[in-house]
């Protein structure tokens, strides 16, 4: 049975409780029946939500590789991804993101990981469908202040520039992204106010143990 959000908390409570939901699929959905594959954890999120550093240590607490599709597909390239976006375009990127999608998805001998994705790779459905088979899907959200702080400064995502605020521009796009971002979760994770990695880093194993 999906489990329905709980009303908004304050932020002082927020800062110390993560808040879990099932998003929009039913628990059975996630394959209870089959405890023996590779345990594959898929972090989904707009830019600054954090997939990184709860990706890093949740992979340690797990004790399985940590992946990264922007860093993976840059090594292929041998180029930057904003040399990429500059040189080819943003459709030649998704082509990049889709194509490792593809083979993360249908390559059981790689076993077990954590992979963390670039911030609009559930713009295509076909890469959303591809996360749902290939693991766990958990969306890492944020409210908008929090992607505005961490963002602050930041020169190097093609995203960000051109005209407008850092705010008008987060508020842009997250407008083109949310709904995406949850048709692909399974979980949503609230990570505001520097919520603790341990909490986040439970709730996911406490997740897994009951699947």
């Amino acid at each position: 049975m999906a489990v329905q959000a709980p009303a908004p908390a304050a932020p002082a409570v927020m800062a110390h409780k993560v808040r879990l939901l099932l998003a929009g699929r039913e628990a059975s959905n996630m394959e209870n029946e089959n405890r023996n594959r590779p345990v594959r954890i898929i972090l989904v999120g707009f830019m600054g939500s954090g997939k990184t550093t709860v990706g890093k240590g949740l992979a340690k607490e797990l004790g399985i590789p940590f992946l990264d599709t922007d860093d993976m597909i840059e090594k292929e390239e041998g180029r930057t991804i904003s040399e990429i976006f500059a040189q080819d375009g943003q459709e030649y990127f998704r082509d990049a993101e889709t194509a490792l999608l593809t083979r993360l998805s249908g390559d059981q001998s790689i076993g077990s990981f954590l992979l963390s994705c670039g911030g609009g790779i559930v713009l295509r459905e076909e890469n959303r469908t591809l996360l749902k088979e290939t693991g766990l899907v958990v969306l890492l959200s944020c409210s908008i202040d929090t992607y505005e702080k961490r963002l602050s400064g930041d020169t190097v995502r093609p995203n960000l520039r051109g005209e407008g605020t850092l705010r008008e521009k987060i508020s842009r796009l997250l407008s083109e992204r949310e709904e995406y971002y949850r048709d692909a979760a399974d979980v949503v994770i609230q990570n505001d106010f520097d919520t603790p990695l341990s909490e986040i880093c439970e709730s996911v194993k406490k997740i897994l143990k009951d699947a």
